[in-house]
């Protein structure tokens, strides 16, 4: 990943090291992070610069490289953090009960939640300007691998599913879910509009799924 030339960063006028709070090691790297965030999800990758993040978390430089070691370190570190917040909100659903129907319902509509809440961190995971980039694309692959997982393990038991045929479905339920959402992100749909277009894709979803096997519902 190259740096590109862009603006010159607005001048900070509180940084640390200069009269600022100075925080413990792992609240500044989540400070950083979620600076980063805003900035990578706004700006891209390549127009972002060092120099844009320190200034958005009001830092000095020197306190950004203290964390991490480069401009593609802090994205991964960004891209890591985003990921494992989405996974986890999307398959946490599938445990919380026994219910199947309740358990589609609540992993599809954790696609849109997730969506309307981290809207910042959904674009940087699925809208990003470096999706070439061979170690990003393995961190979204394992994503869909993960997910897919998840449900497989509960779909492939209780409908009598293989599990080449369990992850298969598992892919595709949750490909209906990330077009539906970046659909409506990119429409600039309303969280209200958002709530009703995830209940649409589950009764599309659950409609087939239910079926697959009797036993299932």
């Amino acid at each position: 990943m190259a740096e590109a030339k862009t603006r010159k960063p607005r001048r900070v006028s509180s940084k640390e090291g200069s009269g600022t709070v100075r925080l413990p090691k792992a609240l500044r790297r989540k400070q950083l992070l979620a600076s980063a965030l805003r900035v990578f999800s706004s700006q891209g990758y390549h127009v972002t610069t060092m120099e844009h993040v320190a200034e958005e978390a009001q830092v000095s430089k020197p306190v950004l490289y203290q964390h991490f070691t480069g401009k593609q370190d802090l994205y991964l570190a960004v891209l890591d953090e985003q990921i494992s917040d989405f996974v986890s909100a999307v398959t946490s659903p599938l445990y919380e009960t026994e219910v199947n129907r309740d358990r589609v319902e609540g992993m599809l509509m954790a696609f849109f939640d997730f969506t309307r809440s981290n809207p910042q961190g959904y674009r940087l995971i699925f809208e990003s300007d470096v999706h070439g980039d061979l170690m990003v694309q393995d961190r979204v692959e394992e994503l869909y691998r993960s997910i897919a997982q998840h449900i497989a393990d509960i779909l492939g038991p209780n409908a009598g599913l293989a599990q080449e045929q369990a992850i298969l479905l598992s892919r595709t339920l949750s490909g209906m879910a990330l077009s539906a959402t970046q659909h409506a992100l990119q429409s600039g749909m309303s969280p209200a509009e958002l709530d009703q277009v995830g209940k649409l894709v589950f009764k599309l979803a659950w409609g087939g799924v239910s079926i697959i096997d009797e036993d299932w519902m």
